[in-house]
């Protein structure tokens, strides 16, 4: 913008040096300037200067400005200054300019002298002074103070179009070396403070940025090339899910690019500096859009610790493990090739993850990983041992290989878990690529695992029993974890047949839980016992189909449970249901006793006996439409009597509030429903 000015100021000095000394006003009107930098179209200037006066009043008008080459455009440009001479006989002009209508004042002040030319742009505390020197006119010397960053725009927009420079401020030096014949060079050292920029989709993005860097740019008629070299000092980056939190001391960062014509730009080195937490050496292709299209990554980490902080807290937040713990080292390299990975490997060191939320932890993870997207390679993962939801668990190793993109089992591996064994089969991970997600499929087969250990680490009542069965298929795919087959669980000397299951957002927010669950002879005397719900003696059966759970809580289900006296009879137990069942069962229903009598007898019974228990649920918007064994006008009834005293219990009220209900069952379940006699 500025050296076209001076331009037109060096013609107007010719024309006012050769003017009459009676000369009041000079007038020229140029269609066109054109400069190594800068081009002006529709120029007006007019120079007032009286007679016998020492100084006259310059006014310029520039329809059009335009420096493709710095990305700056301009419309409507005006600039009007007092012009003098001053003692060494070079001309001086300090005035106000604007940029259209509406533009914010500048400060704009030229000095023309023999030996050099001197440009300074104020605005504020921000300044930019320029100089030219006459034995060197092809270079122009740039300082730089304190000026904000957003002044940078239209030279950010060169090289990253959809780039968008918001806050902060830069300080340095610059030399601008534009030959007529030749590439435009921009290089010099600049110190950023308090920088922040983002995409126009958000997608990339930095706030507080500090820093010190060379800088050299270079752009011709065929290629375009830059050299950015220094530290970085603090502030936060975000590209995609990669979330960076920069330390307060310095972070080494090195990058040589090369752009030829529209193609994207080439990145042949990238180095990243972190003391011993990251050093990483890289080169990459970007699309022209920006897009990653090839890459080589080598890196490694000495201390594991800060690395979660600083770098991997974005990824880990997907997956529901931003608080994760590391320890160790590691070694890791990777290839991208036409958008796809191609090959990664890592070497574990003595690694320790730990769960900040006490899910698990595994201890001395070791080994070679390696993927391939090609060729055959073998690796391992190995570790000392662990814990899973307060469970320990011994030390394993899982032999792994990798072909044709996908990573995979050797052979199956069995491990020691909760008193049982986990056996995994077929084992096959295909990470990402393109528009596909990860993708997961394995088989599964547990055996014995302890109900009551898992329970009490969980913070569950003190159920009691075994897990075991076999899923023969289980696919991850577009967040969801589907399950072919079924599982066993032996608990209160009956089982639970769990099928039809299925995982929604595993590893992100709100995971979701479907499955469909068979009840088939469950001893009530223990399980009203783990609950202290008062004792039911029998067997009971039923089902819980179309369960959904959404952030572990039920959203949905149709329950029907009721007891069998088929195997009661066979297993010798007694029908009998204690006061305190009756009172719990008729305020967790609202239901009530047949007939006051029954009312009047019940407080001079402990137990009494039954035929049949039966209550239904089906749950949906919060609401639990309640059913029975049968119905009755407009009741059903919950619990049919047998023998002397006869006692029934029926519900009226078929439509209960779910969280009612779920507090009642509490409050049942911890013995805080006391017994009242009506």
């Amino acid at each position: 913008m500025t050296r076209p000015m001076v331009t037109l100021l060096l013609c107007l000095t010719c024309l006012s040096a050769a003017a009459p000394a009676m000369a009041r006003t000079l007038q020229a009107r140029i269609a066109r300037v054109s400069t190594a930098v800068a081009t002006l179209q529709d120029v007006q200037v007019r120079l007032d200067w009286p007679a016998q006066a020492t100084q006259g009043e310059l006014s310029l008008r520039a329809g059009r400005v335009e420096a493709p080459d710095l990305g700056y455009r301009f419309r409507d440009l005006r600039w009007h200054c007092p012009l003098h001479r001053d003692a060494a006989g070079g001309w001086r002009c300090d005035g106000v300019l604007r940029s259209g209508a509406n533009g914010a004042p500048w400060r704009l002040a030229v000095d023309l002298g023999a030996a050099s030319t001197d440009v300074t742009l104020a605005s504020g505390d921000a300044t930019l002074t320029l100089q030219r020197l006459a034995a060197t006119p092809d270079d122009t010397t740039l300082e730089l103070a304190r000026v904000p960053l957003a002044w940078m725009q239209a030279l950010l927009a060169q090289t990253w179009a959809d780039g968008q420079l918001q806050t902060g401020s830069v300080d340095g030096r610059l030399r601008v070396h534009a030959p007529a014949e030749a590439a435009l060079q921009v290089a010099g050292t600049l110190a950023v403070a308090d920088a922040a920029f983002d995409s126009a989709d958000a997608s990339i993005a930095g706030q507080g940025l500090g820093g010190r860097f060379a800088v050299d740019w270079r752009q011709g008629a065929r290629q375009s090339t830059l050299l950015l070299d220094g530290d970085l000092r603090g502030g936060e980056l975000l590209a995609g899910d990669a979330y960076i939190a920069l330390p307060a001391t310095p972070v080494g960062l090195r990058i040589e690019g090369r752009q030829a014509g529209a193609a994207g730009w080439q990145l042949p080195a990238i180095a990243w500096r972190d003391g011993e937490v990251l050093v990483a050496d890289a080169s990459a292709v970007l699309t022209p859009d920006a897009g990653l299209h090839a890459l080589d990554l080598r890196l490694r980490s000495r201390d594991l610790a800060p690395l979660r902080e600083r770098y991997l807290s974005g990824w880990l937040g997907l997956f529901g493990l931003a608080d994760l713990q590391l320890r160790g080292a590691l070694e890791a390299q990777l290839r991208v090739a036409d958008g796809d990975l191609q090959s990664a490997s890592a070497e574990l060191h003595d690694i320790d993850l730990i769960d900040g939320r006490d899910r698990f932890r595994f201890d001395g993870l070791a080994g070679p990983l390696r993927f391939s997207a090609g060729a055959p390679v073998a690796g391992a993962l190995r570790w000392r041992g662990g814990q899973l939801y307060g469970l320990d668990f011994a030390a394993a190793t899982l032999p792994l290989d990798s072909s044709d993109g996908e990573l995979r089992l050797r052979e199956a591996v069995t491990l020691p878990a909760f008193g049982g064994s986990l056996r995994f089969d077929d084992l096959v991970l295909r990470p990402p690529a393109g528009d596909a997600g990860l993708r997961l499929r394995f088989g599964l087969a547990l055996d014995g695992l302890d109900i009551g250990a898992l329970a009490q680490s969980l913070g569950w009542p003190a159920f009691q029993g075994e897990l075991s069965g076999r899923i023969p298929n289980a696919r991850y795919a577009d967040e969801r974890l589907q399950f072919d087959g079924g599982l066993t669980v032996q608990l209160f000397g009956g089982q639970v047949q769990v099928t039809q299951l299925s995982l929604e957002r595993p590893f992100g927010v709100a995971p979701s839980l479907s499955a469909d669950l068979a009840l088939d002879d469950i001893d009530l005397m223990a399980l009203t016992g783990v609950f202290d719900f008062g004792s039911i003696g029998g067997k009971l059966d039923g089902r819980i189909a179309d369960l959904r759970l959404v952030d572990w809580t039920a959203t949905a289900f149709d329950a029907q449970l009721h007891t069998d006296a088929a195997a009661a009879r066979r297993a010798g137990v007694r029908q009998r249901i204690s006061q305190r069942a009756v009172q719990n069962i008729s305020s967790v229903g609202d239901s009530s006793f047949v007939s006051s009598l029954q009312g009047q007898l019940i407080g001079l019974f402990d137990d009494f006996g039954y035929r049949r228990i039966g209550i239904a649920c089906r749950l949906a918007n919060e609401v639990c439409e309640m059913g029975g064994l049968h119905s009755a006008g407009a009741g059903f009834t919950i619990v049919e009597g047998a023998g002397l005293p006869r006692l029934t219990v029926v519900g009226f009220n078929r439509q209960v509030d779910w969280p009612t209900l779920l507090e009642r069952l509490a409050a049942a379940g911890k013995g805080d429903v006391k017994p009242v006699v009506q």
